[in-house]
């Protein structure tokens, strides 16, 4: 019998097949271990370096800082376990032998002079700056080796000149203008040399006023307001209004300004029924979010406006929608834009912690930033306490207003660091103190709506999401709703409950409907992975859409092939079009100055570590491709195809500097999937 004819193997053809024994599929459970993007701590694994000690940022506490005893405890659960590919995987930013300071770099003097901690001596900088990358326009690449026509440029330590006139800088090109001035690792797109001998930056004004709108980024919240945050200061009159309200009825209220440290310390373990119950929405009356600004003097003045009430609030109509899942680390903006461009309708921001957000975390922060291209965007917060995640609401909702379109309430994350707070997937087993914060961030996002993402239940075998949607659609005003198939026990093993969904489904419809509300739109998701097979769920399970993650992941076009109803046999060619586009729009996003080249570098090698994942469908016997069959070892039909399907992330690294330019000395890559790393020392980048 055929290896390849065999359950859960991917049929690929015998031509193609170079070892019949399978390629281990890569783990996602522990590929979940992260729960921030950029070099900022996180919640997970990867929030402790390799003595298991536990990492803090500059301001030396982060969510999940616990106390000594509780540190000791963790400390010998963690060692005895010693489990997760993440441990380990930190990202140091990669910069310049000597720092120039930003204002000479711009062009403009600095009011510190001789004071200033950076270096003024332009020669002396550009002297010791790594020669220039040169990125290669779209008719330079090949299906073939080299991949290029004209190869990137090498840095041989020839230090005559680190500027290459020939280089294009390719946000300069989109923009019209860089931001990283002298900094920039491919200035020579940008610059001119004056007779004189003195350099001079080029500005195109006439393509920064056409392509400002379309090419800034939103969602930027002020120093103003980060420092009212990291001082406990910022106003939140409708938080603190609804606190109240909970306090008179005899709950216990938790003040986001005394114990925003403390939501993420390890609680006991949640009971499975919490007897408390809160209004319907019939009952409920929301708050406009009051008019604040972060440079407000008179605080005092920053009261609730004029009560929003519930039918008041944007209905969201995503009938025929896409939804790209909110995925951590990997879902970042420039992967967001990738998929937009393929079709993707609806994209979320990275899970951010609502206690990160109240502290200022310029890290957690960063998640809400928005493209203009995102024509429906959403931000996801997980958290535990109704006033915590209350307030970091009404925050956004105060800073952004419209930027954003929705705010989801994460109620399906299964990792252990995130369960044991009481957050995520925690939640579905806390009816009563998830129905408190689901009411009060309705009443501080005004009328931005609120939506939930959830899994079936906590344990396998004990669904409980067919109880908990219906009272989340009726009861307490929650605009969509997104249902993974699995159990938070279940992780990313076994297939999705695709029945289940659809019985979750006609359970929330059939109550919307007794209790004569408006519909509201229903996604279910795992393990879509084709045009076929996302039409084929949304036709069983009745649901408006499938949102989709893993599927994205390993093939972003996957939104194409939905829009269109066809599997889409892309070639290699195209493929590394699309990962000379992640590049661009990474240094657009990150920066084109040696930090951000070398981040840009390493987020690339983390969508790489997915998108290798892909079976080419040409190779297959049968169609269409499934998410969970595991591949033998096999080639492609050209060079280029098969170094796309190297489950070796040197090879990853090696894609990434035909973008990118070569890695610097100490640079390292190590996948969050458990494989092959570049480098001996930890990732940095």
């Amino acid at each position: 019998m055929n290896l390849n004819r065999r359950p859960g193997i991917a049929p690929i053809k015998e031509e193609f097949i170079v070892s019949v024994e399978p390629r281990p599929i890569p783990d996602d459970d522990e590929a979940e271990g992260r729960t921030t993007n950029g070099n900022g701590p996180g919640i997970g694994p990867s929030t402790r370096n390799a003595q298991g000690e536990p990492e803090h940022n500059n301001e030396g506490h982060r969510v999940g800082e616990l106390t000594n005893s509780q540190r000791r405890k963790q400390y010998k659960e963690e060692k005895k376990k010693k489990k997760g590919a993440n441990v380990g995987r930190r990202f140091a930013k990669v910069r310049d032998g000597l720092e120039l300071c930003w204002r000479v770099a711009s062009g403009a003097s600095c009011e510190f002079g001789e004071e200033c901690r950076f270096t003024h001596d332009l020669e002396a900088y550009l002297d010791q700056k790594p020669k220039d990358i040169r990125f290669p326009p779209l008719e330079d690449l090949l299906g073939e080796p080299p991949y290029l026509k004209t190869q990137p440029l090498t840095d041989d330590g020839d230090k005559k000149s680190s500027i290459d006139f020939s280089t294009t800088c390719p946000v300069f090109e989109n923009t019209g203008e860089c931001r990283h001035g002298l900094k920039c690792r491919f200035l020579g797109g940008h610059v001119r040399k004056l007779d004189s001998g003195a350099l001079e930056l080029i500005r195109n004004e006439e393509r920064v006023a056409q392509r400002k709108i379309e090419t800034t980024e939103l969602n930027y919240i002020g120093p103003d307001a980060m420092k009212l945050l990291r001082s406990k200061k910022y106003p939140q009159p409708i938080t603190d209004a609804y606190l109240r309200e909970l306090q008179a009825k005899g709950d216990k209220a938790d003040d986001p300004k005394t114990s925003v440290g403390d939501d993420a310390q390890a609680n006991p373990p949640p009971q499975k029924h919490d007897p408390e119950t809160v209004e319907s929405p019939s009952k409920l009356v929301y708050s406009e979010p009051a008019q604040y600004s972060s440079s407000t003097q008179d605080i005092d003045m920053d009261t609730p406006d004029v009560p929003l009430r519930f039918n008041e609030k944007k209905r969201l109509r995503w009938e025929g929608k896409t939804y790209l899942a909110p995925l951590t680390t990997v879902g970042n903006l420039p992967f967001r834009r990738i998929c937009v461009d393929f079709g993707a309708d609806i994209t979320c921001g990275e899970m951010g912690l609502a206690t990160s957000f109240l502290q200022g975390s310029k890290e957690e922060w960063s998640l809400v930033r928005r493209h203009p291209s995102e024509t429906i965007f959403g931000v996801q917060v997980a958290g535990s306490k109704p006033g915590i995640l209350a307030a970091s609401a009404e925050v956004m909702a105060k800073e952004f207003g419209s930027n954003i379109d929705f705010v989801d309430v994460n109620c399906g994350c299964p990792i252990d660091l995130v369960f044991r707070t009481g957050s995520g997937s925690a939640l579905l087993d806390t009816p009563g103190k998830l129905g408190k914060i689901l009411v009060g961030m309705n009443k501080a996002l005004g009328e931005i709506p609120l939506t939930v993402k959830l899994r079936t239940g906590v344990k396998d075998g004990r669904n409980t999401a067919h109880k908990l949607m219906p009272r989340l659609a009726s009861e307490w005003g929650v605009g969509a709703l997104t249902l993974h198939g699995r159990t938070r026990q279940q992780r990313y093993t076994k297939l999705a409950d695709w029945a289940y969904i659809k019985e979750c489904t006609d359970a929330v419809r059939a109550r919307i409907a007794d209790d004569d509300l408006p519909p509201i739109p229903i996604f279910g998701g795992g393990d879509c992975y084709s045009s076929e097979g996302y039409w084929s769920c949304v036709e069983q399970s009745g649901v408006d859409g499938v949102m989709l993650g893993r599927g994205a992941l390993i093939k972003p076009w996957i939104f194409t092939e939905i829009k269109e109803r066809r599997e889409w046999d892309i070639s290699a060619r195209e493929r590394l079009e699309l990962i000379r586009k992640y590049a661009e729009y990474g240094l657009s996003h990150f920066g084109t100055d040696t930090a951000g080249v070398n981040t840009t570098r390493r987020y690339l090698c983390e969508a790489l570590s997915f998108q290798h994942r892909y079976i080419p469908i040409g190779l297959l016997e049968v169609l269409p491709g499934r998410l969970n069959d595991r591949p033998p070892a096999f080639r492609g039909r050209d060079e280029l195809e098969t170094l796309l399907a190297s489950t070796d992330s040197r090879d990853w690294v090696k894609i990434s500097e035909l973008f990118l330019g070569p890695v610097p000395e100490g640079w390292s890559f190590t996948p969050k999937h458990k494989s092959n790393a570049y480098g001996t020392e930890e990732g940095q980048g």
